[in-house]
This record gives C-alpha cells, structure tokens and sequence, in this order.
C-alpha cells in the first residue's frame, strides 16, 4: 500500500480592530478591501469550488473560519460538507482542529494552553458538527506538556516535521507514538521534508502535477517495503495559502494531483484519521522540545533575535517581555475580582469560547457559573474581565513575532489587543495597568522606521477612550 496526504494549514493572522471587530482596508490587497477577502477570492473559495478540500487533511485556523462564515458562508458549508463525505464514507474525517489564536504554546503558560486547545476544540465541533480526531499545532511548535493538553482533550495525532522528533533521520513513511507522562500517549505523523519544502519554495515544482507525482513523489516510497508489502504514507505539509495565492493556479495543480495523477503513478490520496484507522503505529519517538517547523533555532523567532530573520530581532525579546509581565497582572486581577463570585474562573474562561461562538449570551454563562444571584453591574464587570481575558490571548497570535521589524501591522495589531485588555481591566476593577504596560513596552522599538511600542500603545488607549465602547467589537 502505497498513499500519500497533502496537508494544508489554512490561517490569517487576525487583523480586526479590537474596538469594532471590523477590518480597516488594507491598501495592499486591492482592488479587495483586505488580506482575507483578496486571499479569499485567490485560495479559499476555488479550492472548495474544486471540492480541493474533499481530498486532502486540512486545518484552518478558528478566527479565520469565524471571519469566512459572515463574509461567504456558503464558501464556508462547502467546506464543512466537504469533510462531511469522508465522515460518511469512511467514518472519519479529514479536517483537523488548531488552537484558537495561533499562539506559540510552548511559550505559553499551562493554563494559556489548556484554553487555546478547549477553545480550539469547541470551535471545531461548531462548525464541523463532531469531534476533532487531530490538531494542528501552530508553527507546529512542540513541547511534552502541549502535547499531554492535547491528549487530556481527546486529541488523538498531530504532524510534526521530522527534525523534531528523536532518534534523528526517522522514516517518515510511517507515524509514531509517543509516550505522556502518566501513561498517556499521541500519535504523531512526520511530513516529508524536502518535497514540501519543494512544493512550498520551487513554483517549477508544481507546474506539472502528472510529472510531480511521477517524477518526485513516486521516487520517495522505499522499495525494500513496497516489495515486502508493507504500507507507506508520504505526507506532504504546507501552508494552504501555498495552492492560488502564494503561487497563482496551484489550486489546479492541487486537484490533477489528488484526482488523476496521483492515480496514474499508482497512489493512493489519504489523511491521517483514516490511515490510523488501517495502520495503527508501530514504533514509538520522542518530542525535541521547544522545537517548530519554521525556525531551526526551536522557537526562538518568537521570542528573540534568531537567524531566520534578517536585522536586530531584540524587539521580539523586550514584546514577549512585555506581554508576558502584562499577563501576569491581567490574569491577577481576573482571578482576585471573579473568585468572589465564581468557584473556578478559569473553568468559566474556557467557557467563553461559547459566548464568542454566539451559542450562549455571555450574561447567562456568568450567572450560570455563579455560586449565588449577581447584580448586574457585577455581571458587567465580570463580563469585560472576561472579554480583556480575550484580547490577552490575541495579543499572543505568533505573527507578531514572525517577521524581521517590529514595524508591521501584525506586531502593532497584536498592541491594539493588549491596550484593549488594559482598558477594559480598568474600567472592570478600576486598577489601571497602562503605567506598568508603557514602561515594559519603552524598549520596543522598530529598527527600520523608529516607531516606539510605548507611544503606539498609549495612543490606542487614547483612542479606546474616545471611543466609549463598553466591549468592543461585540
């Protein structure tokens, strides 16, 4: 048995203001209003038109989907129905869940991952109507306490890259287990590395998918287990934005290869839910920690200077500082204000993604998880803690730390959500963190243009301010 899987990750950074929960326009992506509707109109849509997403393991990123289901809800039931005709056929789907906000987990606190996945879960079961079997791990980024909270969730595999598992130079032809502690385990499944770097990177790759699956797919199955009839998988990750915008057209490659070429080279086109359903691992690895498939430095991109960009990546340290410090005391303040009234306010956060989801008004969740009847001032109140809880999360979405200069929309997006939680922390408990954000941000400064975080920061806040809006974007 010979299959091969095409993973795609499909995921935009969030780029809604946190006071109207609009897009601003984006000069950059006329003749469209935005990023998402440009790339929408070049990837999402014709994919799902060529029913791309029917053959393939996919993940797209929950704030992303959120944004696709108001702007084209019918490109977004396609999808969904998509993964719906595998349910059907073979009792397993081949879309998989993400993490809510794309945060680097790693990197996050215990609790933060525990919320990212219940988030990202939840959100998955909304729109694809049943369990998620898989998760994609943002950047794929890997230490052993994320993958024991995905286990604890249900999540059964996730997809590595192969440098991040140990011993080195696996055979990725096959997945493995590994071992939780407390005698849990997961499986994961290990991409090919030099052909989805090539398909990724090398547009003459995928010109011809008849010649890719002929030429570069076919040679990489082992002979030595095809003549002994052992089953092979050579999965295949990229971004998903890889197939029409990222490179124009790559949408047709993607449907000759899963429905013809793929055929004519004697493959098989799977995903990992139903090939673990045929082929339950044999061998078992172990995680290279703090490790991603997108910086060969582990997650240093997100974190600090590193070789993957160009310039002085200081700014990255002195951001993650800073946000990390704010954090703390936004959280400090959620806990020491609810626990008053609520047994378990991290219980009721991860509850949240309900009222995000619109399946519940957030009032009725918070009397809900209070231990005795709540004014309705107090209900206000907790419900901003709760919402400054989701802005802090969205300050962490890792394309703040992705790029070379902090003078980027992504980076400055990610402050606008962090002057968001401040304020609405203040106005919720009267304590103001502004003083405290200002001063860890006065070290944060872009290397290209000069524009300092402490200043962008306090004119957002004045901006909030202006605004008057109790819950932005709500």
């Amino acid at each position: 048995m010979r299959a091969f899987c095409v993973h795609a990750h499909f995921y935009q950074p969030p780029r809604e203001d946190p006071l109207t929960g609009v897009i601003p326009p984006e000069s950059g992506a006329a003749p469209f209003q935005n990023w998402n509707e440009r790339i929408h109109a070049e990837c999402y849509r014709p994919n799902a038109e060529l029913e791309n997403f029917s053959q393939i393991s996919f993940n797209i990123g929950p704030t992303l989907f959120d944004w696709m289901a108001g702007y084209d809800p019918r490109t977004a039931q396609r999808i969904v129905a998509q993964d719906q005709v595998n349910v059907h056929r073979f009792g397993v789907g081949n879309a998989i869940a993400q993490p809510y906000n794309h945060t680097i987990l790693p990197l996050a606190s215990l609790q933060d991952k525990r919320t990212q996945v219940y988030w990202g879960v939840r959100d998955f079961e909304h729109r694809f109507g049943r369990k998620p079997q898989g998760m994609w791990l943002p950047e794929t980024a890997v230490d052993l306490e994320t993958l024991s909270v995905l286990a604890e969730q249900g999540i059964e595999f996730t997809i590595l890259a192969p440098w991040q598992v140990e011993p080195p130079d696996p055979d990725v032809s096959q997945p493995y287990r590994v071992e939780l502690p407390g005698g849990k385990s997961i499986v994961v499944f290990l991409y090919h590395a030099g052909l989805s770097g090539g398909i990724s990177f090398n547009p003459a790759l995928t010109v011809n998918a008849d010649a890719f699956a002929q030429l570069h797919l076919l040679n990489q199955f082992n002979p030595e287990k095809a003549s002994q009839g052992e089953p092979q998988l050579i999965l295949l990750a990229t971004d998903g934005e890889l197939y029409g915008h990222h490179q124009p057209w790559r949408d047709l490659f993607l449907r000759r290869l899963v429905n013809g070429a793929s055929a004519l080279a004697g493959l098989a086109p799977t995903f990992p839910g139903l090939w673990l359903k045929q082929y339950p691992p044999r061998s078992s690895v172990r995680i290279r920690e703090q490790t991603s498939w997108s910086c060969h430095h582990g997650v240093k991109r997100w974190m600090d200077a590193c070789g993957c960009v160009l310039g002085d990546g200081s700014w990255k340290r002195g951001l993650r500082t800073a946000f990390d410090q704010l954090a703390r005391e936004i959280d400090r303040l959620y806990v020491h204000f609810t626990a008053s009234y609520i047994s378990d306010p991290w219980a009721l956060r991860e509850r949240y993604i309900e009222v995000i989801l619109g399946l519940i008004p957030a009032e009725q969740l918070i009397r809900e998880s209070a231990g005795a009847p709540l004014d309705e001032q107090t209900v206000l109140k907790v419900h901003m803690l709760l919402e400054a809880q989701r802005e802090r999360q969205r300050m962490f979405t890792s394309c703040g730390w992705f790029f070379d200069d902090f003078d980027r929309i992504e980076p400055k997006n990610n402050l606008a959500y962090a002057a968001q939680a401040v304020r609405l922390c203040h106005m919720a408990t009267g304590i103001d963190l502004q003083g405290l954000a200002v001063r860890a941000l006065e070290k944060v400064v872009s290397q290209r243009s000069g524009v300092h975080a402490d200043r962008l920061f306090l004119r957002h806040m004045r901006r909030a301010m202006l605004d008057g809006r109790l819950v932005g974007g709500n």
